[in-house]
């Protein structure tokens, strides 16, 4: 029975809506099943957006305060960021208003030379010795009360807590080291502190100029005039350049 339904609607006429006759075609066009659809849809929906905001208005707490409250504005129901302007170090005016990008380029390579060269001399071996770090001796009950680290080592007792450069005796003894007096170690001491000291301050300083030139190269990008604005990302700081988003511009 169900073969001879199916057999039945095969020659079946297929139905169509009709279209918007002469006489009411000055009413505009005949809405069919599918504009129906989509208007009916948009109405849901624009009804459950105005039930959504209804309920998040009655939930909403009044001593609840966000910055995005006072860094936005709506404007024709569209929010918009207020812009906040990049913030520079004095020492950083300075520079981008009296030099050009060259000179802090140069100025910045020759830091980094004098860096690597300081580095070089110095080692950082304080550095290696200052961290913490633990060698465990497995001993015996007997001798654990007459354990000496310097001889279980074969150094010196005042070589003890370095981690590099710890010779042995026998090392030392074959060294013939001259006897050196406690004036000599404290200048070469001294020394030794300026050559950090120096090495920390033209970090910072090879860091600032580093900015410094970002700065100005990311300037130098926005005025240019074949592109378009770029969308900013993050604001510049001291310590770091803005961050903008360019449009992708295809190379020939």
């Amino acid at each position: 029975m169900s073969s001879w339904k199916k057999a039945a609607k095969a020659n079946q006429k297929t139905h169509k809506e009709r279209h918007q006759p002469e006489s009411r075609k000055h009413l505009g066009l005949l809405e069919k099943k599918k504009d129906y659809k989509k208007r009916a849809d948009d109405y849901h929906k624009k009804g459950d957006t105005l039930k959504l905001i209804r309920k998040r208005a009655l939930d909403k707490n009044p001593d609840e305060f966000y910055f995005h409250m006072i860094n936005s504005k709506v404007k024709d129901g569209i929010h918009h960021e207020y812009e906040k302007d990049d913030v520079h170090s004095t020492e950083q005016i300075k520079l981008m208003q009296t030099q050009d990008i060259k000179y802090i380029n140069m100025k910045r390579t020759m830091e980094t030379r004098r860096i690597q060269r300081l580095q070089s001399n110095l080692h950082m071996t304080d550095l290696a010795d200052s961290t913490p770090n633990t060698h465990v001796f497995f001993v015996d009950e007997d001798e654990e009360k007459n354990f000496d680290i310097a001889k279980r080592l074969d150094t010196h007792p005042a070589l003890i807590n370095r981690k590099s450069n710890r010779p042995r005796l026998s090392d030392l003894h074959k060294l013939n080291l001259p006897a050196v007096d406690k004036k000599t170690l404290d200048f070469a001491s001294n020394i030794k502190e300026k050559s950090y000291k120096e090495l920390s301050k033209r970090i910072e300083r090879e860091k600032l100029l580093t900015v410094v030139q970002q700065k100005m190269e990311l300037k130098r990008h926005l005025n240019d005039a074949r592109i378009m604005k770029p969308k900013k990302i993050q604001c510049g700081t001291a310590v770091s350049a803005p961050v903008y988003k360019f449009q992708y511009i295809r190379k020939k």
